[in-house]
């Protein structure tokens, strides 16, 4: 099953996506709060949904397109990120062996441990939204990953229990001002930039396996491929990430653990490659889907 956020009677909702139908469910904080339930009420929800004969009936309260079953248009809703404003957004750098390579890890042995910094919330945004590039930025760098949500409570974990409370996954681009991350050894300035991190569609966890038996992750932009790695290829698994996360700190539903990107980042290149307003960059992960974005310039930050 995949969910989206949508703006729906005033508040953030997660609905049930099949494809270009949304099945609003709960706010998004009632759906984090019993995420297991919600996806078995989705399932019955959604059935026979695929079935033609259900037309256009009305408009809803927020202004979007419903058909008979309650199911809206994709095309009429306004989509947000699926992810409760007090979640924590834990990303992971450099967990690819080749892109550890060409970063700060050239000439030296892979990382003992996951390199684990944060993004706020209000970074985040969703699929073709229009990023704007920071002021004294020559560029965002793009990092296409995968993103991990958290379903249930997770403390001091094994890696077992930890795979266990992965709810889905998504794909997720980990937009960077590089100038800003480069500033001193903390990355959060350069990792937070407005709108920098779209997410797409979830995708339960049931439908998408285990990222060891391998997901391709592609990046390209304005239709040239820069990236293409396979998750099979992380240093640390998803469930070893968020097992050492939890037992420093608790991770509670709606939480999400961006997992790193592979090789192929613009900053690495020579000359180096960085997107300006007018691009548009495409993650695409086998199983989870393909999120566009398009790169504005600074005046978009008013909407922030």
């Amino acid at each position: 099953m995949q969910y989206i956020g949508i703006n729906y009677r005033g508040e953030s909702w997660a609905a049930a996506l099949v494809d270009s139908r949304v099945f609003p469910l709960a706010p998004v904080g009632e759906f984090w709060a019993d995420a297991a339930g919600w996806q078995d009420k989705s399932v019955s929800l959604t059935a026979g949904s695929s079935q033609p004969g259900a037309p256009v009936s009305a408009v809803s309260q927020s202004g979007a397109s419903q058909f008979d079953d309650g199911s809206l248009e994709r095309g009429s809703v306004t989509e947000v990120p699926l992810v409760p404003a007090s979640a924590r957004v834990i990303c992971v750098g450099l967990n690819y062996k080749a892109h550890a390579a060409e970063g700060s890890y050239k000439d030296q042995d892979l990382p003992p441990h996951p390199t684990v910094f944060g993004r706020w919330t209000a970074s985040l945004s969703v699929g073709n939204v229009p990023v704007p590039v920071p002021a004294g930025e020559d560029g965002l760098d793009w990092e296409g990953e995968v993103a991990a949500y958290i379903g249930r409570r997770v403390e001091s974990a094994d890696e077992a229990g930890a795979a266990e409370a992965v709810f889905g996954y998504s794909t997720f681009n980990d937009l960077t001002a590089r100038r800003a991350q480069k500033l001193t050894s903390q990355w959060t300035l350069g990792k937070n930039g407005d709108f920098t991190g779209p997410l797409g569609p979830l995708v339960s966890s049931d439908e998408v396996g285990d990222l060891r038996d391998g997901l391709q992750v592609r990046t390209r932009v304005n239709g040239t491929e820069v990236q293409n790695g396979n998750t099979r290829d992380m240093i640390f698994s998803v469930p070893a990430i968020i097992s050492l996360i939890s037992q420093t700190l608790t991770l509670h539903p709606g939480d999400v653990i961006a997992t790193g990107t592979p090789e192929g980042v613009g900053y690495a290149r020579t000359p180096q490659w960085l997107l300006q307003p007018g691009d548009t960059v495409e993650v695409e992960i086998d199983r989870l889907g393909t999120l566009t974005t398009p790169v504005g310039d600074i005046s978009l930050r008013g909407r922030a």
